[in-house]
């Protein structure tokens, strides 16, 4: 209780961080909050809080739930995506301009794997 009051008071003190003092004393930030609250008013809440929500517990009444319907299995085969026949896939090239030192070299490229193997080696 002693360590709980002191770092409650570091906490209370003006110009202070909350978060920074639970921090340097290994506490969660919401729960040294918690505790200056509690010691403003007078009270540990969170006993009370229990025994209001203790009742309310004991009161708990389990609901009958309907049946779910039973629906066929879905078909599982993959679904191609439609293409439009006018949307057609044109290779696309890269250019590359690599400099070394003095030289310059200029590189139109496909994008495929055996392109990006070369540039790899290249760039090293």
């Amino acid at each position: 209780m002693e360590f709980k009051a002191r770092v409650i008071e570091l906490a209370r003190q003006p110009g202070t961080s909350v978060a920074a003092v639970a921090l340097a004393n290994g506490l969660n930030a919401n729960m040294l909050r918690r505790w200056v609250h509690e010691a403003a008013t007078g009270g540990d809440e969170s006993k009370t809080a229990a025994t209001r929500i203790a009742p309310a517990l004991a009161s708990f009444v389990q609901l009958p739930m309907p049946e779910l319907a039973q629906h066929p299995a879905p078909d599982a085969r993959p679904v191609q995506p439609a293409t439009p026949a006018a949307v057609v896939q044109q290779p696309v090239d890269i250019a590359v301009e690599i400099h070394r030192g003095s030289t310059t070299v200029h590189a139109k490229l496909p994008t495929d794997d055996r392109s990006a193997v070369w540039l790899r080696e290249v760039l090293g």
